[in-house]
């Protein structure tokens, strides 16, 4: 982590940046770096390594493994990008005009002790770093840089808080670490992690890994991160297989805690299921885990178990250290990582090209930096002597390998950049209202009044500037200047070289829906993974036509594939549940799409309809020629016994009934619908009165023929004609009724077939309905009761017998027509109550009217009236 410190010195006379102060040994584009001039950029400086820099003390570091007095030198960018950054403001002269920034750093140590020394140190204590130099200031802390963790830069926060100095932190930190309400002079430069939580959210979402592991540093920060990121899995639908803490530190003579960790890699790396793999640490944290990596298995052997895809959080840098410097990387070939947002500064590259060994009289981090980097040893000028492994001064960074040292500039050192542009915006702002100027002969001189580092304050929060890039920088509500993460790839080469890609990015200023941005094509995956992109999920995708179901004891990213339900779907892989299809679709063979009705009705072209139809018109055929005959032989015997003029309305009657049935038949329309059912429910009333009639007619007769009777009288057209009218205006009554308030019209039926959406009349009111075959049952077994007892009544023309088959029939039909038709779906309903029809009407016609037909046309012999009552006696 970097603090670095911006103080004003309040001068008796100012120079101008033609005029400096004088430096003992000035290096040339460099000088001005360090030179107190009216501004001082100060700081304090962590994970850059054990570099004794301007502090009164040396901490003695302790041996344990990976903590040894080794610069990390990647890091040290960090503070090239400071000094790249003061020297553009210096060389600018839109910005602090006549005004030269200096700069003051020191180093944390990883101490918290050191950490508040230092900043005590700087608002106390300032050491100059140049000896014999004098320049008439007073120094004056007005704003902190840094650091780059959320331990240092609160431990900073707490001393700096309290004089309300500005402190322009550019790590990234847990969103509830602390609450910043408290701390009114901390300023971020990057997205906190709420974002990058949401970041990985997005990504694991983008990919459909639902299954990953979870390793975090075994401290505070990795506590809070998991207790943040492991509800947001589960929330969005991704469980964790495992949580695994990585220490930070192992020391060389805990030799358990080394083979725990061993451990505990090869157990995680070979019985996990995932393939993708998020970290949380710091680069240590990284070190610490290739190491076990390393030592699980020696000779970077091809193990494909430990080949997955890396997703690292902005901490997290590729940087070694010592004699790790000849390790590579790849067993995190194809990582996805998040960094903060950064861009090339035009003019950083150069800059890095020209850092040489000379610097270090300015830059008193440089010398351990140049000798851990390069592997030499620098020679010191007072010295004569010649050292072995001497650097020989032409050593460029650019040679360095990319885990030592990175040309390209890291997020962190772009946040640096911009806080330092910062900062100048704001003490321009400042100092452009407040200055005075007064004429001295030859010169201008500036004379600024008594400025304190709380006056800063309202200037950043609402300041508005674009860096050399053109890209905007503002703080927002909460003092953060939001400007998201950038999502690399990071791609690995035998050489042990590596590659970062920019491959996408977490915006928190898009557009809504374009927050998160990535694009896969761009993206190298792990050798191993030459498939394309690969899968993270506890067990294989449930595949369209089956739903996810829940392993008892298990997490529910865990689960069975069950086949949908009869009659609903599953369109998309893992669907938790099956849907039902609209009303106007229904599903597929295999259950995996929705398929449009095909609409449909009881047609006369189709089989069924053109065997109903044959029936119904051959019974109509029929009737008519037994009515035919009827009249032909009307004078004969045997029509006149049976009152002819019943028969004849009973085979109109029955000529009409099948001829209704047709009715039932076609697309419904709104006529055939109203005239269906009352047609049906009259004309059959008709024939059951007319059979009801000859029943009745029958007994008076009989009891007629009894001495002293008065039943002569009731025996005629009168009585028959009379339980016919009125029988049959009884239903017309129901029929009109059922008319005048629901009648029936034409429907769609999409509920009672799978696949087609029957064309029907419903019958509007079904109470209606049900009233009509009701009244038909009672006439039905009126006739059927009257007729049983009248059977065996002496008399030769007595039909009882036949009506009371007729009527079993009839009877059977229609008691059995009620569950048949309620089992019953679609077109198919239409049919059964077309065969009721066709078949209660063929029971009377038959019963009733053929064996007289046999007799008037088979036996005519027998149709005389002396033959009959022969018969009879």
């Amino acid at each position: 982590m970097v603090a670095f410190m911006i103080m004003p010195f309040l001068p008796t006379a100012t120079t101008s940046k033609s005029e400096k102060c004088p430096l003992r040994d000035a290096l040339p584009d460099l000088h001005e770096l360090y030179q107190p001039g009216n501004f001082l950029l100060g700081g304090i400086v962590s994970q850059i390594g054990y570099v004794f820099c301007d502090l009164n003390f040396r901490k003695n570091p302790s041996l344990d493994l990976f903590e040894v007095p080794n610069v990390v030198t990647k890091l040290y960018q960090h503070v090239l990008a400071l000094e790249f950054a003061i020297s553009e403001v210096n060389a600018n002269t839109q910005i602090l005009p006549n005004i030269t920034l200096g700069v003051h750093i020191s180093d944390s140590y990883y101490d918290a002790r050191v950490t508040y020394r230092s900043s005590f140190d700087l608002i106390f204590k300032i050491h100059r770093s140049f000896p014999n130099y004098m320049c008439d200031t007073h120094k004056n802390l007005m704003a902190v840089i840094g650091g780059l963790s959320s331990d240092t830069s609160f431990q900073m926060a707490d001393i700096f808080g309290l004089y309300k100095i500005p402190q322009l932190t550019y790590g990234s930190f847990p969103p509830e670490e602390k609450d910043t309400k408290l701390f009114h002079s901390f300023y971020r430069m990057v997205s906190n992690d709420e974002l990058q939580y949401m970041g990985i959210i997005w990504l694991l979402q983008h990919f459909g890994w639902m299954w990953v592991g979870l390793f975090a540093v075994d401290n505070d920060n990795g506590e809070h991160f998991l207790k943040v990121l492991e509800p947001l899995l589960s929330k969005h639908g991704i469980c964790s297989d495992f949580t695994e803490r990585c220490p930070n530190t192992i020391g060389v003579n805990k030799i358990f805690d080394v083979n725990e960790l061993l451990s505990t890699l090869y157990r995680r790396f070979t019985e996990s299921k995932a393939n993708a793999y998020i970290f949380y640490g710091e680069s240590r944290t990284l070190l610490i885990f290739i190491t076990g990596m390393l030592l699980g298995d020696p000779g970077y052997k091809e193990n494909a178990s430990y080949r997955k895809v890396w997703i690292l959080t902005g901490q997290v840098d590729f940087a070694l250290v010592g004699s790790q410097k000849h390790w590579d990387f790849q067993y995190f070939d194809g990582a996805i990582s998040f960094s903060a947002h950064s861009n090339e500064v035009a003019g950083f590259q150069t800059f890095l090209q020209n850092v040489n060994p000379k610097w270090e009289k300015v830059d008193c981090f440089l010398e351990t930096f140049w000798e851990q980097a390069f592997d030499c040893t620098l020679q010191s000028p007072q010295k004569g002597m010649k050292i072995p492994d001497a650097c020989t001064g032409e050593e460029k960074l650019v040679n360095l390998p990319r885990a030592v040292f990175e040309m390209d500039m890291s997020g962190h050192s772009y946040s640096i950049y911009n806080a330092v542009y910062a900062v100048a915006h704001a003490l321009y702002a400042v100092y452009s209202s407040r200055s005075i100027y007064r004429a001295i002969p030859g010169r201008k001189i500036i004379e600024f009044p008594d400025l304190q580092p709380w006056q800063l304050h309202p200037v950043l929060q609402g300041i508005v500037f674009n860096n050399s890039e053109g890209e905007a920088m503002s703080f927002n509500a909460k003092r953060e200047m939001g400007t998201g993460f950038d999502i690399t790839n990071f791609i690995t080469f035998p050489n042990k070289s590596f590659l970062r890609v920019k491959v996408g990015r977490v915006n928190p200023n898009a557009l809504v829906g374009q927050e998160f941005i990535i694009q896969k094509e761009m993206i190298s995956w792990p050798r191993n993974m030459s498939q394309g992109v690969p899968l993270s999920l506890c067990n294989d995708y449930c595949p369209p036509g089956y739903h996810k179901k829940k392993k008892e004891g298990k997490k529910f990213c865990c689960y069975d594939c069950a086949p949908c339900p009869q009659g609903k779907i599953s369109n998309h892989v893992d669907m938790d549940d099956c849907v039902l299809c609209q009303e106007n679709q229904h599903p597929s063979k295999d259950q995996d799409q929705c398929i449009p009705k095909m609409t449909n009705f009881l047609s006369y072209e189709e089989p069924l309809g053109i065997s109903l139809t044959s029936i119904a018109v051959t019974l109509s055929v029929i009737t008519l020629l037994v009515l035919g005959i009827f009249i032909k032989y009307q004078d004969t015997p045997i029509v006149k016994a049976n009152n002819r003029d019943l028969s004849y309305t009973l085979l109109v009657a029955l000529l009409f009934c099948f001829l209704c049935s047709l009715l039932f038949l076609g697309r419904p329309r709104k006529l055939t619908c109203w005239l269906q059912q009352p047609a049906f429910g009259i004309i059959f009333s008709v024939a059951v009165s007319c059979v009801l009639a000859k029943t009745i007619t029958v007994v008076a007769a009989f009891m007629a023929t009894k001495p002293g009777t008065d039943m002569r009288k009731w025996v005629g057209r009168r009585l028959s004609n009379s339980i016919v009218l009125s029988c049959s205006l009884i239903q017309v009554g129901i029929c009109v009724m059922w008319l005048g308030t629901f009648p029936p019209f034409p429907d769609l039926d999409a509920q009672s077939m799978t696949e087609e959406i029957v064309i029907q009349c419903n019958p509007g009111s079904i109470t209606m309905f049900y009233m009509i075959l009701s009244y038909m049952g009672l006439l039905s077994i009126l006739s059927l009761t009257v007729a049983f007892f009248a059977r065996n009544l002496p008399d030769s023309f007595n039909e009882a017998k036949f009506i009371t088959f007729s009527m079993l029939i009839f009877f059977s039909v229609w008691l059995s027509f009620v569950p048949t038709y309620l089992s019953t779906k679609g077109k198919y309903m239409v049919a059964v109550e077309i065969f009721s029809i066709l078949a209660s009407s063929s029971g009377l016609l038959c019963f009733i009217f053929f064996p007289k037909c046999y007799i008037i046309l088979l036996r005519p012999q027998l149709n005389h009236r002396k033959q009959l009552i022969r018969r009879n006696t």
